[in-house]
This record gives structure tokens, sequence and C-alpha cells, in this order.
């Protein structure tokens, strides 16, 4: 999964898990049963499961291009600078 996907997964599970929770509540209050709402919930958090958990093709639309080990070898990672000591502040009062 890409980082477009990544995000697409985010924001559909943030959608669905929203719309089902509206959808339960307003269920559940007109029957006025807590079971039904219970229900129609569950039914939608295993639903974007489902829709967001597993890889799906829609979300490699953007797939990273890594850099060939060759070419990585021509290219040396950067050294880490060392910082010399910081003395302490002097307060000044």
């Amino acid at each position: 999964m890409d980082w477009q996907g990544q995000k697409l997964a985010e924001q559909l599970m943030q959608i669905l898990l929203l719309a089902f929770a509206v959808v339960a509540f307003a269920t559940g209050y007109i029957s006025g049963s807590f079971q039904m709402m219970v229900l129609i919930y569950a039914v939608g958090v295993v639903l974007t499961t489902l829709v967001t958990v597993p890889n799906w093709p829609f979300f490699n639309r953007h797939p990273l291009k890594w850099l060939d080990p060759s070419e990585a070898e021509k290219h040396p990672k950067p050294q880490e600078a060392v910082s010399a000591k910081k003395k302490p502040a002097k307060n000044m009062i």
C-alpha cells in the first residue's frame, strides 16, 4: 500500500464508520431498539474492515520508485556530524 493509498484507507474508514454510526443511531432511535443499533453498527465495522484492511489494488495506484542497489552504492550515506558540547549558559541577572 502506497502513501496515497494509506491516506485513502484512513479517509474511507472515517467516512464509513461515521455513516454507519449515524444510520445505526437513527434506526435504533426510531425503532426504540438498542440491539438493532448495535447490530447495524457492528455490521458497519465489519464492512469497513473488509474495505480498508486488505491491500486492494486501488490502494496501490502510486507505487514508490526505489533506488536500484547498484545506484545506492554510488551514493554513500551522509555522515552524522559530531556536535561539540555546548557550554552551559550563564544567567545574567
